[in-house]
């Protein structure tokens, strides 16, 4: 029996069509969760992962974190992103250790995690993506002191707290590159820690000044000291005798730059970060990536990372800014 499709039955076929598609086609949610509101390399990095949802379509991404750079903080926001049921996190950690019990109940409920920038250990991630390798961070930030210390000098790091994962991880490769002979002459006198807060970062620098007089290079590998350090340079009077040096934004350098306390700086693009790390959060989502040593996860438009044997992959190294190009990228982040 041949059974001819009427008007109506078209309609409501389509009706049914719709109801049936339409919850398939909701954008997932990733939330990405940085190290504290108000930073400014972490406004970049979420400009970033907008332009990877606008690409991938199908996701919607949710910026949040603590309004003090704090593990406990974190876990907060974890626990209530669990009961939303995002479908992944992109985190930036405040302590590798103290964030692994909640994303691991995370992971247990099918969240994918990922960590990116300040990693978190492997039992609470899928993979970390550095924003650089560590061994040319260490590297370039000891060239740049150099730049301004001269061959023999004294250098001071000012970090961020005493447990974030990346500047513990920069600062030991910074150490392996003043022990070689060609850099026999820096004598790195103090590592300080200003826990990611421009007030206490600024004090820290101007302890600095005090403890070593010969003095010649602050080194933060922090967005947030070293524009304190900079800042401390100039009101202190400082300028041409103690330079900074380390990573930082360009439009909160550009000033530090014109005024001498800064000659040149280091920073990957946090834009770029931000992007590739919801390409590669996005790769488990769909099941092309496995999370396995060796694997090659895309970073969309960036390329891509390979896995290390900690799953671990870097996604470029830091770029070189100074009064050549600083305001030009100050437009931009």
């Amino acid at each position: 029996m041949t059974i001819r499709s009427t008007p109506f039955m078209l309609v409501a076929a389509a009706a049914l069509s719709v109801c049936l598609i339409t919850p398939a086609m909701a954008a997932d949610k990733i939330a990405l969760v940085v190290k504290s509101l108000g930073n400014g390399f972490f406004d970049a990095a979420h400009q970033g992962a907008l332009e990877a949802a606008k690409e991938l379509k199908d996701v919607e991404i949710i910026y949040t974190g603590p309004a003090k750079a704090t593990a406990e903080g974190q876990i907060e926001i974890i626990n209530s992103l669990i009961a939303q049921n995002v479908k992944a996190i992109v985190i930036s950690a405040n302590d590798p250790d103290a964030l692994v019990p909640a994303l691991k109940k995370a992971m247990s409920r099918g969240i994918k995690v990922i960590s990116f920038d300040s990693g978190v250990k492997k039992e609470g991630r899928l993979m970390q993506l550095n924003p650089s390798n560590s061994a040319l961070i260490g590297e370039k930030l000891v060239k740049m002191s150099e730049q301004v210390a001269g061959k023999t000098g004294e250098i001071a790091v000012l970090s961020a707290t005493a447990q974030a994962t990346n500047q513990n991880i920069w600062i030991a490769e910074m150490k392996k590159v003043l022990a070689q002979p060609a850099y026999s002459g820096l004598k790195l006198v103090s590592v300080v820690y200003g826990d990611d807060q421009t007030d206490k970062s600024y004090r820290e620098a101007q302890g600095l000044f005090k403890s070593h007089p010969n003095l010649k290079a602050i080194v933060a590998p922090t967005t947030v000291g070293i524009a304190a350090a900079a800042k401390a340079v100039q009101d202190e009077k400082k300028v041409g005798q103690i330079f900074v040096t380390g990573l930082g934004l360009p439009s909160e350098m550009a000033g530090h730059v014109k005024s001498g306390a800064v000659k040149s700086f280091a920073i990957w693009n946090p834009i770029d970060l931000g992007y590739s790390s919801i390409h590669a959060v996005h790769a488990f989502m769909t099941g092309k990536a496995k999370g396995v040593a060796g694997e090659k996860i895309s970073l969309g438009r960036v390329g891509s990372a390979t896995l290390d044997a900690n799953l671990e992959g870097a996604m470029a190294e830091p770029f070189t800014y100074d009064a050549s190009n600083v305001e030009q990228f100050a437009k931009i982040f």
